[in-house]
């Protein structure tokens, strides 16, 4: 039946059994009085005609379409996190559900659309994902429905939150430096420790000062200074240069992202320093440049498939949603840019 599709009746035709015999052998309920022969006379010949159930027939009587939406700002678009779907696809298709992936730009009346087209597509579900950790405003469509916040937050939403636990980043980027022997001569570039955890504030970089400064404190080690910038090469690059025009001379950096770390090594090239001799240098996100700089850059990676695979674990569990934060820890890539500060004459 080449281009046609095969039915249940097909099915029980073949089988040689009423339809509602088939029917019963299909969804495996095993309430009813149907003998091991007839049942598997019904699974050869499904197999044999490759017959596959209608979803949408099937949703009808479970209530379950076993779909979930995925809407976010850009990330769809974003080379860095493009692992975020692919751990949620993997994790989507484990338990046989397939997911609706879109893309908002951040315009609050596509965002709207997008998310009543996958309602009215009856999706079990919607995952709410932003590109980067933030406070975040869901439309007032997904009040009321089965929904995670995937790497972002909003307080009063009633639905878990899927983060990187940034905190705890600063603590690894912390106990790091004084694990080669850095107590003091560290500066944190792009650290944004000054802007309130506000909707406009940076997340991640508040917590990651939080976190580095909490272990420096503890162990009785010291942060010189904080540097606020933007967080790309350019900004690290000017600022570190501008740092030791003024006369500092850091034994360790601290920087906010893997870009304001390629700045920072060519500033100190510049200047006729080398890492991780004289600088050490940790930093955040394990993007594809930390792998190639040389000397190759220790960082504290973001959990993108994780995060990704996480949010759809949740949504699919057993457990009511409720508010709540679930932190995903963030792993450090050690590699040749930290190292024992030498001795001061």
């Amino acid at each position: 039946m080449p281009g046609n599709r095969v039915t249940m009746a097909d099915v029980a035709r073949r089988a040689g059994v009423s339809p509602t015999t088939a029917s019963f052998a299909l969804s495996g309920r095993t309430d009813m009085r149907i003998s091991d022969a007839a049942r598997d006379k019904v699974l050869a010949a499904a197999a044999d005609l490759g017959y596959r159930p209608n979803v949408t027939a099937r949703s009808l009587r479970t209530k379950s379409s076993q779909t979930i939406g995925f809407v976010s700002d850009t990330i769809t678009t974003t080379p860095f996190a493009g692992e975020v779907i692919r751990g949620a696809l993997d994790a989507a298709r484990e338990k046989d559900h397939l997911l609706f992936i879109t893309e908002t730009g951040g315009d609050r009346a596509v965002e709207s659309g997008l998310v009543n087209g996958l309602l009215d597509r009856q999706v079990d579900a919607v995952i709410y994902a932003a590109m980067y950790t933030h406070y975040v405003t869901p439309p007032p469509e997904l009040h009321g429905r089965r929904v995670v916040l995937l790497n972002c937050l909003a307080p009063g939403f009633d639905a878990p939150s899927v983060i990187p636990d940034e905190i705890e980043a600063g603590r690894t980027a912390g106990r790091t430096l004084l694990a080669a022997g850095h107590a003091g001569g560290i500066w944190a570039i792009g650290g944004h420790q000054a802007i309130p955890a506000s909707p406009d504030g940076n997340f991640a970089g508040l917590e990651r000062m939080r976190g580095l400064q909490e272990v420096l404190r503890d162990a009785g080690g010291r942060l010189d200074g904080v540097v606020e910038c933007d967080w790309n090469a350019e900004d690290g690059y000017r600022e570190v240069s501008r740092l030791l025009a003024e006369g500092h001379r850091p034994r360790a950096l601290v920087c906010s992202t893997d870009r304001v770390s390629f700045g920072a090594y060519q500033a100190l090239a510049e200047a006729g320093l080398s890492v991780p001799q004289d600088v050490s240098i940790v930093s955040f996100d394990d993007q594809d440049i930390a792998g190639w700089l040389k000397p190759t850059l220790t960082t504290v990676a973001l959990p993108h498939l994780e995060l990704g695979r996480r949010a759809v674990e949740l949504i699919l569990g057993d457990s009511p949603l409720g508010a709540s934060t679930h932190r995903v820890l963030m792993p450090l890539r050690e590699r040749a840019s930290v190292e024992r500060p030498r001795p001061t004459d």
